[in-house]
């Protein structure tokens, strides 16, 4: 085990552990002053494809926090698919695009 001690509290914690990894913080403090203090800067950014033309489209997102991230995931897997038109939970999700990889028509067209 990776145990250390928090320089907030003094408590000992596993820096292993997943709850550490999912809140994140410095790497000397414990996932409960994570969470109490705010510490966490971390940005959450996932990425997503759909079948556009020959060539995927890829698009790069930033969101406010793991939770919006997971919904906005799960919206755009329930409705992605041929001519679908992205509709439901995933406009109801704050974020901001990184980047993106666009597709390309059979013919070659952008």
């Amino acid at each position: 085990m990776n145990n250390r001690t928090c320089i907030h509290c003094e408590d000992v914690f596993n820096l292993d552990s997943q709850l550490k990894r999912r809140v994140g913080g410095k790497i000397n403090e414990c996932p409960d002053c994570v969470v109490e203090l705010q510490t966490e800067i971390k940005e959450t950014i996932r990425a997503v494809s759909s079948g556009d033309g020959k060539m995927a489209c890829i698009q790069i997102l930033k969101f406010n926090n793991e939770d919006d991230a997971d919904l906005y995931r799960k919206g755009w897997d329930q409705w992605s698919g041929w001519n679908n038109q992205r509709s439901g939970s995933v406009h109801d999700v704050a974020f901001t695009k990184v980047g993106e990889n666009s597709g390309n028509d059979t013919r070659g067209n952008l």
